[in-house]
């Protein structure tokens, strides 16, 4: 997503209110605040960049954060009231309104006769559609073992409740959010890595996001 203003709201850059949409669009969608790799990979900047963007959003009143505390970027409610007025909604990559063209089925053994159909494939069609739904871009390389590689979306749907074995997104200790299988033990939660560069994370203070229930992936 790119804004298309050309002049400053309220003096500010078009970079900055699109720092601002991309803050609002990820609260609403995941209940917790971007981090600034995160912010940084989604606009293709420098995460220095994108610290200036956000402290100049802070100086002007229009974003707060609590020092010392991992996603704690909020929105106050004169940012909220700015996006209110230029409009906060930022397009959905999961959900163009029209899919992808489904024209049957492709034989991965032996040859078969193709048949072509008039339905389309979404990931509406695919998952459903509803609030507990959701996409996160994998950033890093411990679930590749689970063939989930950097720059795969998975698909999740949203509970604070896991079955053990199930890959989930969890909240830590530290607040930062991980992808892993989550299992139930005696004494802690441990979250099962599928790399054997990485080491389980043993932890009693984790907090459930959502279960994956699917993946995207660009060729």
């Amino acid at each position: 997503m790119r804004v298309k203003h050309s002049e400053p709201i309220e003096g500010l850059t078009p970079r900055q209110v699109e720092v601002l949409r991309l803050i609002a669009c990820f609260c609403d969608r995941q209940r917790y605040s971007p981090t600034i790799a995160e912010l940084a990979s989604q606009m293709r900047i420098s995460r220095s960049t994108v610290f200036e963007h956000l402290a100049e959003l802070q100086r002007k009143g229009l974003l707060a954060t609590s020092p010392g505390r991992a996603r704690s970027l909020k929105l106050t409610s004169r940012g909220r009231g700015l996006l209110d007025h230029v409009g906060a909604e930022a397009p959905d990559p999961s959900d163009d309104g029209q899919g992808v063209p489904l024209l049957g089925q492709i034989a991965a053994g032996l040859p078969r006769e193709a048949v072509e159909n008039t339905e389309s494939l979404s990931l509406e069609s695919c998952f459903g559609l509803g609030d507990d739904l959701f996409a996160l871009e994998v950033s890093g390389d411990s679930m590749i073992e689970e063939n989930i590689t950097p720059g795969d979306y998975v698909i999740c749907r949203r509970t604070n409740v896991a079955s053990d074995g199930e890959i989930v997104v969890a909240l830590v200790d530290d607040g930062e959010a991980t992808l892993k299988r989550f299992y139930k033990e005696a004494h802690h939660i441990r979250l099962q890595p599928a790399n054997a560069s990485y080491e389980p994370i043993h932890t009693n203070n984790c907090h459930i996001e959502g279960v994956v229930v699917g993946l995207v992936r660009r060729l």
